[in-house]
Protein backbone atom coordinates (compact mmCIF):
# COMPACT_ATOMS: atom_id res chain seq x y z
CA UNK A 1 0.00 0.00 0.00
CA UNK A 2 2.78 2.24 0.67
CA UNK A 3 4.44 2.00 -2.90
CA UNK A 4 0.63 3.34 -4.06
CA UNK A 5 1.37 6.49 -2.37
CA UNK A 6 4.97 6.89 -3.69
CA UNK A 7 3.51 7.76 -7.32
CA UNK A 8 2.49 10.84 -8.18
CA UNK A 9 -1.61 10.09 -9.35
CA UNK A 10 -2.06 9.10 -6.11
CA UNK A 11 -1.29 12.14 -4.55
CA UNK A 12 -3.52 14.64 -6.60
CA UNK A 13 -6.94 12.83 -6.38
CA UNK A 14 -8.70 9.63 -5.63
CA UNK A 15 -10.18 8.19 -9.11
CA UNK A 16 -11.92 5.23 -7.99
CA UNK A 17 -15.75 5.74 -8.04
CA UNK A 18 -15.92 4.40 -4.14
CA UNK A 19 -14.87 7.44 -1.92
CA UNK A 20 -13.20 6.58 1.38
CA UNK A 21 -11.18 8.88 3.63
CA UNK A 22 -7.22 7.67 3.33
CA UNK A 23 -4.46 9.02 6.09
CA UNK A 24 -0.82 9.42 5.94
CA UNK A 25 0.89 10.00 9.71
CA UNK A 26 4.51 11.27 9.14
CA UNK A 27 6.71 10.31 12.14
CA UNK A 28 9.97 10.22 12.86
CA UNK A 29 12.92 8.48 15.37
CA UNK A 30 12.98 10.79 18.09
CA UNK A 31 12.65 9.92 21.66
CA UNK A 32 11.23 13.32 22.44
CA UNK A 33 8.21 12.19 20.08
CA UNK A 34 7.75 8.86 20.89
CA UNK A 35 4.92 9.61 23.48
CA UNK A 36 3.47 12.16 21.19
CA UNK A 37 2.82 9.86 18.54
CA UNK A 38 1.64 7.17 20.66
CA UNK A 39 -0.74 9.36 21.93
CA UNK A 40 -1.98 10.11 17.95
CA UNK A 41 -1.95 6.57 17.19
CA UNK A 42 -4.21 5.38 20.03
CA UNK A 43 -6.45 7.93 19.10
CA UNK A 44 -6.98 7.23 15.43
CA UNK A 45 -7.49 3.59 16.89
CA UNK A 46 -10.54 4.87 18.34
CA UNK A 47 -11.66 6.92 15.74
CA UNK A 48 -11.07 3.52 13.53
CA UNK A 49 -13.32 1.76 15.81
CA UNK A 50 -16.43 3.47 14.89
CA UNK A 51 -15.16 5.04 11.65
CA UNK A 52 -13.95 3.26 8.04
CA UNK A 53 -10.65 4.67 6.38
CA UNK A 54 -7.35 3.82 5.55
CA UNK A 55 -4.24 4.74 7.71
CA UNK A 56 -0.86 4.70 6.47
CA UNK A 57 2.41 5.41 8.80
CA UNK A 58 4.99 6.80 7.19
CA UNK A 59 8.81 7.15 8.38
CA UNK A 60 10.37 10.44 7.45
CA UNK A 61 13.64 9.01 7.73
CA UNK A 62 12.82 6.30 5.26
CA UNK A 63 10.44 8.49 3.01
CA UNK A 64 12.38 11.80 2.76
CA UNK A 65 10.92 12.75 -1.05
CA UNK A 66 7.25 12.23 0.49
CA UNK A 67 8.16 15.09 3.22
CA UNK A 68 9.30 17.38 0.46
CA UNK A 69 6.17 16.44 -1.73
CA UNK A 70 4.17 17.71 1.05
CA UNK A 71 5.88 20.45 2.29
CA UNK A 72 5.92 19.11 5.63
CA UNK A 73 7.73 21.33 8.34
CA UNK A 74 7.20 18.95 11.44
CA UNK A 75 6.55 15.82 12.64
CA UNK A 76 3.97 14.40 13.39
CA UNK A 77 2.02 15.01 10.73
CA UNK A 78 -1.29 13.92 9.45
CA UNK A 79 -2.05 14.64 5.72
CA UNK A 80 -5.82 13.72 4.30
CA UNK A 81 -4.95 12.98 0.81
CA UNK A 82 -8.86 11.35 -0.03
CA UNK A 83 -10.81 12.86 -0.50
CA UNK A 84 -9.87 15.90 -2.00
CA UNK A 85 -8.61 18.79 -1.09
CA UNK A 86 -5.79 17.62 0.80
CA UNK A 87 -5.53 18.63 4.22
CA UNK A 88 -2.58 18.73 6.35
CA UNK A 89 -2.28 19.03 10.33
CA UNK A 90 0.66 19.42 12.19
CA UNK A 91 2.38 20.59 15.56
CA UNK A 92 2.29 19.82 18.92
CA UNK A 93 -1.71 20.23 19.42
CA UNK A 94 -2.41 17.51 16.05
CA UNK A 95 -5.05 15.78 18.22
CA UNK A 96 -6.95 19.12 19.03
CA UNK A 97 -6.73 19.83 15.64
CA UNK A 98 -7.81 16.37 14.15
CA UNK A 99 -10.73 16.60 16.73
CA UNK A 100 -11.93 19.81 15.04
CA UNK A 101 -11.46 18.48 11.76
CA UNK A 102 -12.66 15.25 12.32
CA UNK A 103 -16.51 15.95 12.14
CA UNK A 104 -16.09 18.31 8.70
CA UNK A 105 -14.01 15.39 7.30
CA UNK A 106 -17.00 13.02 8.36
CA UNK A 107 -19.86 15.21 6.75
CA UNK A 108 -17.72 16.22 3.57
CA UNK A 109 -17.33 12.84 3.06
CA UNK A 110 -20.45 11.84 3.55
CA UNK A 111 -21.93 14.25 1.08
CA UNK A 112 -19.09 12.96 -1.24
CA UNK A 113 -20.62 9.55 -0.71
CA UNK A 114 -24.40 10.36 -1.00
CA UNK A 115 -23.64 13.09 -4.22
CA UNK A 116 -21.55 9.63 -5.56
CA UNK A 117 -24.82 7.05 -4.83
CA UNK A 118 -27.25 9.62 -6.21
CA UNK A 119 -25.04 9.91 -9.34
CA UNK A 120 -25.09 5.85 -10.04
CA UNK A 121 -28.80 5.46 -9.23
CA UNK A 122 -29.76 8.18 -11.42
CA UNK A 123 -27.18 6.75 -14.39
CA UNK A 124 -28.53 3.39 -13.65
CA UNK A 125 -32.61 4.55 -13.91
CA UNK A 126 -32.40 6.96 -16.13
CA UNK A 127 -29.77 8.60 -18.48
CA UNK A 128 -32.18 12.10 -18.57
CA UNK A 129 -30.75 13.16 -15.58
CA UNK A 130 -27.13 12.53 -16.45
CA UNK A 131 -26.47 16.07 -17.55
CA UNK A 132 -28.31 17.27 -14.21
CA UNK A 133 -25.69 14.59 -12.08
CA UNK A 134 -22.84 15.93 -14.42
CA UNK A 135 -23.75 20.17 -13.30
CA UNK A 136 -24.12 18.90 -9.52
CA UNK A 137 -20.92 17.02 -10.16
CA UNK A 138 -19.45 20.27 -11.97
CA UNK A 139 -20.42 22.50 -8.89
CA UNK A 140 -18.77 20.41 -6.06
CA UNK A 141 -15.40 20.45 -8.51
CA UNK A 142 -15.93 23.76 -8.77
CA UNK A 143 -15.93 23.79 -4.91
CA UNK A 144 -13.20 22.08 -4.64
CA UNK A 145 -10.98 24.08 -6.95
CA UNK A 146 -12.61 27.25 -5.04
CA UNK A 147 -10.63 26.13 -1.69
CA UNK A 148 -7.92 24.60 -3.51
CA UNK A 149 -7.08 28.17 -4.58
CA UNK A 150 -7.75 29.70 -1.24
CA UNK A 151 -5.11 27.04 0.02
CA UNK A 152 -2.65 28.26 -2.51
CA UNK A 153 -3.44 31.62 -1.63
CA UNK A 154 -2.42 30.69 1.98
CA UNK A 155 0.70 28.86 0.78
CA UNK A 156 1.33 32.01 -1.17
CA UNK A 157 1.29 34.46 2.20
CA UNK A 158 3.23 31.71 4.26
CA UNK A 159 5.99 31.94 1.33
CA UNK A 160 6.12 35.68 1.54
CA UNK A 161 6.08 35.74 5.19
CA UNK A 162 8.90 33.00 5.00
CA UNK A 163 10.56 35.60 2.49
CA UNK A 164 10.54 38.66 4.68
CA UNK A 165 11.87 36.45 7.45
CA UNK A 166 14.79 34.98 5.37
CA UNK A 167 15.94 38.88 4.50
CA UNK A 168 16.12 40.06 7.68
CA UNK A 169 17.97 37.35 8.78
CA UNK A 170 20.59 37.48 6.45
CA UNK A 171 20.84 41.22 7.12
CA UNK A 172 21.22 40.10 11.34
CA UNK A 173 23.88 37.50 10.38
CA UNK A 174 26.30 40.35 8.46
CA UNK A 175 26.86 41.55 11.41
CA UNK A 176 29.12 38.81 12.81
CA UNK A 177 31.42 38.37 9.69
CA UNK A 178 31.59 42.20 9.44
CA UNK A 179 32.93 42.38 13.07
CA UNK A 180 35.44 39.41 12.53
CA UNK A 181 36.66 41.68 9.60
CA UNK A 182 36.58 44.86 11.29
CA UNK A 183 38.81 43.37 13.99
CA UNK A 184 40.94 42.52 11.52
CA UNK A 185 41.48 45.28 9.43
CA UNK A 186 42.35 47.15 13.28
CA UNK A 187 44.65 44.95 13.93
CA UNK A 188 46.23 45.37 10.41
CA UNK A 189 46.44 48.98 11.20
CA UNK A 190 48.29 48.24 14.78
CA UNK A 191 50.26 45.78 13.14
CA UNK A 192 51.24 48.37 10.23
CA UNK A 193 52.69 50.82 13.30
CA UNK A 194 54.20 47.89 15.08
CA UNK A 195 58.38 48.72 15.50
CA UNK A 196 60.10 48.10 12.53
CA UNK A 197 62.55 45.23 14.77
CA UNK A 198 58.99 43.61 15.45
CA UNK A 199 58.45 40.74 12.75
CA UNK A 200 54.70 40.85 12.21
CA UNK A 201 54.95 39.07 8.65
CA UNK A 202 53.61 35.92 9.95
CA UNK A 203 50.44 37.65 11.83
CA UNK A 204 49.54 40.04 8.74
CA UNK A 205 49.42 37.23 6.28
CA UNK A 206 47.15 35.22 8.81
CA UNK A 207 45.00 38.10 9.00
CA UNK A 208 44.49 38.88 5.66
CA UNK A 209 43.36 35.67 5.23
CA UNK A 210 40.67 35.89 8.04
CA UNK A 211 39.57 39.01 6.26
CA UNK A 212 39.15 37.93 2.83
CA UNK A 213 37.57 34.69 4.63
CA UNK A 214 34.75 37.01 6.06
CA UNK A 215 34.33 39.02 3.30
CA UNK A 216 33.41 35.68 1.34
CA UNK A 217 31.27 35.01 3.82
CA UNK A 218 29.43 38.26 3.81
CA UNK A 219 29.73 38.20 -0.02
CA UNK A 220 27.35 35.35 -0.16
CA UNK A 221 24.84 36.11 2.24
CA UNK A 222 24.29 39.52 0.22
CA UNK A 223 24.11 36.90 -2.97
CA UNK A 224 21.29 35.00 -0.88
CA UNK A 225 19.59 38.22 -0.14
CA UNK A 226 19.37 39.27 -3.33
CA UNK A 227 18.24 35.75 -4.81
CA UNK A 228 15.20 35.78 -1.91
CA UNK A 229 14.15 39.52 -3.08
CA UNK A 230 13.96 38.12 -6.80
CA UNK A 231 11.53 35.09 -5.99
CA UNK A 232 8.22 34.39 -4.36
CA UNK A 233 9.29 30.88 -3.41
CA UNK A 234 10.56 29.63 -0.29
CA UNK A 235 13.04 27.37 -1.44
CA UNK A 236 16.89 27.86 -0.16
CA UNK A 237 19.25 27.63 -2.83
CA UNK A 238 22.32 25.10 -1.91
CA UNK A 239 25.26 24.89 -3.37
CA UNK A 240 26.36 21.40 -1.72
CA UNK A 241 29.81 19.68 -2.00
CA UNK A 242 31.88 16.72 -0.14
CA UNK A 243 32.58 18.94 3.10
CA UNK A 244 34.59 18.34 5.85
CA UNK A 245 33.10 19.26 9.08
CA UNK A 246 36.44 18.73 11.56
CA UNK A 247 38.09 21.70 9.59
CA UNK A 248 34.88 23.90 9.24
CA UNK A 249 33.65 23.99 13.24
CA UNK A 250 37.76 24.74 13.77
CA UNK A 251 37.35 27.64 12.12
CA UNK A 252 34.12 28.52 13.60
CA UNK A 253 35.53 27.76 16.98
CA UNK A 254 38.71 29.99 16.68
CA UNK A 255 36.14 32.84 15.04
CA UNK A 256 33.74 32.48 18.47
CA UNK A 257 37.45 32.64 20.67
CA UNK A 258 36.56 36.09 22.22
CA UNK A 259 32.91 35.38 22.63
CA UNK A 260 33.74 32.31 24.97
CA UNK A 261 36.93 34.61 26.53
CA UNK A 262 34.56 37.54 27.52
CA UNK A 263 32.06 35.53 29.46
CA UNK A 264 34.77 32.99 30.62
CA UNK A 265 33.13 30.03 29.20
CA UNK A 266 34.98 26.77 28.34
CA UNK A 267 34.35 25.23 25.24
CA UNK A 268 35.00 21.43 25.45
CA UNK A 269 34.92 19.27 21.57
CA UNK A 270 34.68 15.99 20.94
CA UNK A 271 35.33 15.84 17.08
CA UNK A 272 37.20 12.71 15.34
CA UNK A 273 39.59 13.39 12.75
CA UNK A 274 38.30 10.52 11.01
CA UNK A 275 35.00 11.77 10.42
CA UNK A 276 33.61 11.19 6.64
CA UNK A 277 32.98 13.93 4.72
CA UNK A 278 29.13 15.09 4.61
CA UNK A 279 27.72 16.33 0.96
CA UNK A 280 26.35 19.82 2.19
CA UNK A 281 26.88 23.95 1.38
CA UNK A 282 29.10 25.12 3.69
CA UNK A 283 28.12 28.51 3.77
CA UNK A 284 24.16 27.08 5.40
CA UNK A 285 25.78 25.00 7.77
CA UNK A 286 28.63 27.28 9.05
CA UNK A 287 25.47 29.49 9.67
CA UNK A 288 23.52 26.80 11.53
CA UNK A 289 26.86 26.00 13.59
CA UNK A 290 27.17 29.75 14.01
CA UNK A 291 23.66 30.64 15.05
CA UNK A 292 23.60 27.29 17.71
CA UNK A 293 27.28 28.08 19.57
CA UNK A 294 25.39 32.01 19.83
CA UNK A 295 22.72 30.37 21.36
CA UNK A 296 24.98 28.57 23.79
CA UNK A 297 26.97 31.36 24.74
CA UNK A 298 24.10 34.12 24.83
CA UNK A 299 22.00 31.80 27.21
CA UNK A 300 24.80 29.73 29.17
CA UNK A 301 25.77 31.83 32.03
CA UNK A 302 29.81 33.12 33.16
CA UNK A 303 32.17 30.37 33.51
CA UNK A 304 29.61 28.04 32.01
CA UNK A 305 30.39 24.86 30.21
CA UNK A 306 29.63 24.38 26.17
CA UNK A 307 29.86 21.19 24.26
CA UNK A 308 30.38 20.46 20.66
CA UNK A 309 30.48 17.05 19.62
CA UNK A 310 29.60 14.98 16.63
CA UNK A 311 29.37 11.48 15.94
CA UNK A 312 29.35 9.43 12.87
CA UNK A 313 25.60 8.04 13.58
CA UNK A 314 25.26 5.51 10.97
CA UNK A 315 26.55 4.76 7.57
CA UNK A 316 24.14 7.65 6.57
CA UNK A 317 24.50 9.88 8.58
CA UNK A 318 26.45 12.52 10.96
CA UNK A 319 25.04 13.87 14.16
CA UNK A 320 26.50 17.27 15.15
CA UNK A 321 25.30 17.98 18.62
CA UNK A 322 25.60 21.63 20.78
CA UNK A 323 25.13 21.46 24.52
CA UNK A 324 25.17 24.35 26.98
CA UNK A 325 23.68 24.58 31.07
CA UNK A 326 21.81 27.47 30.50
CA UNK A 327 18.62 27.83 31.77
CA UNK A 328 16.90 25.15 29.60
CA UNK A 329 13.34 25.23 27.00
CA UNK A 330 10.14 24.54 28.92
CA UNK A 331 8.53 21.25 27.86
CA UNK A 332 5.58 23.23 26.03
CA UNK A 333 7.82 25.73 23.33
CA UNK A 334 10.27 23.01 22.22
CA UNK A 335 8.48 22.78 19.02
CA UNK A 336 7.48 26.53 18.64
CA UNK A 337 11.17 27.73 19.37
CA UNK A 338 11.77 26.79 15.66
CA UNK A 339 9.17 28.78 14.36
CA UNK A 340 9.07 31.80 12.65
CA UNK A 341 9.32 34.83 15.29
CA UNK A 342 8.32 32.87 18.02
CA UNK A 343 10.45 34.12 21.14
CA UNK A 344 10.61 32.47 24.50
CA UNK A 345 9.60 35.39 27.43
CA UNK A 346 12.83 35.63 28.46
CA UNK A 347 14.09 36.68 25.19
CA UNK A 348 11.78 39.63 24.80
CA UNK A 349 14.25 42.17 25.83
CA UNK A 350 16.62 41.22 24.18
CA UNK A 351 17.76 42.15 20.68
CA UNK A 352 17.31 39.82 17.91
CA UNK A 353 14.50 38.89 15.71
CA UNK A 354 14.12 35.13 16.67
CA UNK A 355 14.62 33.96 13.26
CA UNK A 356 17.60 31.81 13.67
CA UNK A 357 16.30 28.49 14.51
CA UNK A 358 13.09 28.83 12.32
CA UNK A 359 16.37 29.13 9.20
CA UNK A 360 18.15 27.08 11.03
CA UNK A 361 15.76 24.35 10.21
CA UNK A 362 14.78 25.42 7.03
CA UNK A 363 18.54 25.10 5.84
CA UNK A 364 19.22 21.53 7.51
CA UNK A 365 15.58 20.16 5.86
CA UNK A 366 16.60 21.40 2.83
CA UNK A 367 19.62 18.92 3.19
CA UNK A 368 17.11 16.22 4.18
CA UNK A 369 18.30 16.21 7.93
CA UNK A 370 16.54 16.75 11.17
CA UNK A 371 16.74 19.31 14.00
CA UNK A 372 15.55 18.71 17.32
CA UNK A 373 16.50 19.58 20.55
CA UNK A 374 16.59 18.05 24.09
CA UNK A 375 15.80 20.13 27.26
CA UNK A 376 14.88 20.02 30.98
CA UNK A 377 13.73 23.26 32.39
CA UNK A 378 16.28 25.02 34.57
CA UNK A 379 19.44 22.64 33.63
CA UNK A 380 20.70 23.41 30.05
CA UNK A 381 19.37 22.31 26.56
CA UNK A 382 21.28 19.87 23.60
CA UNK A 383 20.34 20.95 19.83
CA UNK A 384 21.19 18.34 17.86
CA UNK A 385 20.63 18.38 13.58
CA UNK A 386 21.93 15.26 11.20
CA UNK A 387 23.52 15.55 7.85
CA UNK A 388 24.05 12.97 4.49
CA UNK A 389 27.43 11.56 4.67
CA UNK A 390 29.37 11.88 1.27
Amino acid sequence: MLQSYTTQTAFTENTSKSVSLQLLLFVDDRNSSKNKIEEIQNYLKQLKAQNHFDLEVIEIAKQPHLVEYFKLVATPSLVKISPSPRHILAGSDLIAQLKKWWPRWQTYLEKQQENQKEADKSLANNKSVVKSENYSGDLIKLSDEIFRLKQEKEELLEQLKFKDQILAMLAHDLRSPLTAASIAVETLEMAENAPPNHNTSGLKDQLYSQTRRQFRIMNRMITDLLQASKQMSSQLHLQPEPLQLHSLCQEILSQLAHRFKQKNQSIQTDIPGDLPLVYADGELIRQVIVNLLDNAIKYTPSQGHINLSIIHKTTQKIQVSIYDNGPGIPEEKKERIFEGHFRLKRDESKEGYGLGLCLCRKIIREHCGQIWVESSYGHGSSFHFTLPVH
